[in-house]
């Protein structure tokens, strides 16, 4: 009973189909009472990339700290309750260079997903409709995250923003998948 996701790089000459090289891999465990998700640098699990972890049980107001291989601290994401209440925002800070605040692109399928939430019958199907997200500072977007159309869950992450850590940023794209529902 476990969420599993490969993270790949883009392939080098930019062609679609096929993924790159594995960059990261995950599994987080469901029903644990404080989230914490431990990423690998690949399937493997012989070497870890970074952690994060909540700092308290409660999902609400929680702030989730990445930290590196070594468990030093290397930034942290939360997700903002009321601004999420209608279209979900993320603020992921990376001391000493940067503060993003991410929200979703699409207020119309925000507003569809909630509804679709709360209609009794639809537990056990999906709402498909994609979901992406953008990350900005200032107006200025430095970070991507989109979801694919398909069968199985695929994401592409564009981190624009070159002293925003790669492993900060790929906590936040497997956070906001596993998190995203709550």
């Amino acid at each position: 009973m476990a969420n599993q996701y490969v993270v790949t790089a883009a392939r080098p000459d930019g062609s679609a189909g096929s993924d790159g090289e594995v960059v990261a891999f995950a599994q987080q465990k469901r029903m644990a009472l404080k989230e914490q998700v431990t990423l690998y640098t690949d399937e493997s699990k012989d070497r870890v990339l970074c952690t994060f972890e909540a700092d308290q049980v409660l999902d609400i107001g929680a702030v989730y700290t990445v930290r590196d291989e070594e468990g030093n601290p290397i930034g942290s994401f939360r997700k903002k309750s009321v601004a999420s209440l209608l279209r979900s925002t993320w603020v992921l800070e990376q001391p000493g260079t940067m503060e993003l605040a991410g929200r979703e692109r699409n207020l119309l399928v925000a507003v569809l997903r909630r509804v679709w939430e709360f209609i009794p019958v639809t537990d056990f199907v999906p709402f498909i409709w994609p979901y992406h997200f953008d990350f900005t500072e200032g107006g200025k977007r430095l970070m991507a995250f989109d979801k694919k159309f398909g069968l199985r869950d695929r994401y592409v992450l564009d981190i624009a923003a070159p002293t925003l850590d790669r492993r900060l940023a790929i906590a936040q794209a497997v956070a906001l998948d596993a998190l995203q529902s709550r």
